[in-house]
């Protein structure tokens, strides 16, 4: 279209001026023939500088339309930046002065250091009462429990019979002793005097039936039932004077050789807080290795009753007693060995030990790190104690 409007204009222009055909032409144009030669190449060249403008608009305009019809491209992703890891800076920690303590720690309860146990010294006797139960006030000598002895309270009616029978032939005989010689009355006294202590022994027995309480004070366990077969020596309850009570504590073997009486205590008792005190007493050493169980013996079965005494524990004398304390209340102690006040330490997290060298890195204000060597004192679970070395006030590296 747009060639055709370029060049339509000359084409009709060149047409409508030609001759027609078997027309002569005019004088003038032959005379001018030569001057129509140049105008007609002048038309020309016009002409083709259209068509190759046309023919640039042409491309240029399929080259656009062309474009157009590609599809769209996707917009270029943006990524993030990605940082370098940054190294993690090792921890410094400042030189100081302060108080160093190094503890040991037990467990405990409350106990009376007046207390004692009852118990039958005959055997496999059935009990035949039980006067008390536990939190019963008693009185030194009350009646706490008692045997079944009646065969024996029968074999003792017995024997009293024939002891007396046999008193009255000793009475005959020393009157009239006939014709038995003075040895032969001698034998006599002797077999009357053996029967008369076989009674005694009965009398006896009979009273070791019965049990009463050796102090004043109130029954704090009872370990058999009514009905049970005693054990000889086996207690059968304990009686506690709960006006007397103290800290008694069980700790370690290893921790126990580094306690000495009068080192200082703090004893955080159940539901009465923390109190000061003292060791006052160490376990003794034959009984501490039957504690067991934080010298809680009891078993519902009374299978494995054993005394719980006093001696088998640490012992600490509190400052004050906590009012309304019970015996039997849990606690735990932590006894304070060895301190050292002003103390020059460090964390050791800051201290580093190779091959028998004991030695820190310090810091100063620049940054700048050196190695010092350092001589070591008291230490504890999170601090150590500096000799010589480092002053306070100075900055460690940590490992």
């Amino acid at each position: 279209m747009f060639t055709k409007w370029l060049t339509g204009g000359s084409l009709t222009r060149d047409k409508s001026e030609a001759p027609p055909r078997g027309a002569c032409a005019p004088k003038s144009a032959i005379a001018s023939g030569s001057g129509n030669g140049h105008d007609s190449g002048a038309a020309n060249s016009r002409v083709a500088g259209r068509a190759l403008l046309a023919g640039v608009l042409c491309v240029a305009l399929a080259a656009a339309s062309g474009c157009s019809l590609l599809p769209k491209e996707d917009a270029e992703e943006v990524l993030p930046t990605i940082n370098p890891p940054k190294l993690s800076k090792k921890p410094e920690y400042t030189v100081k002065t302060e108080t160093l303590t190094t503890k040991v720690r037990g467990s405990g309860k409350l106990m009376s250091l007046t207390e004692d146990d009852v118990y039958f010294v005959e055997d496999n006797k059935r009990i035949k009462e039980l006067y008390v139960k536990p939190g019963d006030q008693v009185q030194a000598g009350q009646l706490i429990a008692e045997l079944d002895v009646s065969d024996l309270e029968t074999q003792l009616r017995q024997k009293k019979l024939q002891t007396r029978s046999e008193e009255l032939k000793m009475i005959e005989l020393l009157r009239d002793p006939g014709e038995r010689s003075a040895e032969q009355v001698e034998q006599a006294k002797i077999d009357f005097e053996l029967k008369r202590e076989e009674l005694v022994t009965l009398q006896e027995s009979i009273a070791k039936a019965k049990v009463t309480a050796p102090i004043s004070g109130e029954i704090v366990t009872v370990y058999y039932n009514k009905g049970d077969m005693s054990k000889a020596y086996e207690a059968v309850a304990t009686v506690a004077d709960l006006t007397q009570l103290t800290v008694a504590s069980t700790i370690t073997q290893e921790d126990l050789k580094k306690v000495a009486v009068g080192m200082e205590v703090t004893v955080d008792i159940n539901a009465a807080g923390q109190h000061k005190g003292k060791v006052k007493q160490l376990p003794n050493p034959n009984k501490a290795n039957q504690n067991q169980n934080n010298g809680m013996y009891y078993d519902p079965y009374n299978q494995n009753r054993q005394k719980d005494t006093i001696d088998q524990y640490l012992v600490v004398d509190l400052d004050q007693m906590p009012e309304n304390a019970a015996r039997g209340t849990p606690l735990s102690v932590e006894i304070i060995v060895s301190k050292k006040e002003n103390a020059v330490t460090i964390p050791l997290a800051a201290l580093r030990t190779i091959t028998g060298r004991n030695y820190v890195q310090v810091v100063d204000d620049a940054g700048t790190k050196r190695e010092v060597d350092v001589e070591l004192g008291m230490q504890t679970s999170t601090a150590v104690e500096i000799v010589k070395g480092l002053t306070p006030g100075q900055k460690v590296v940590g490992r």
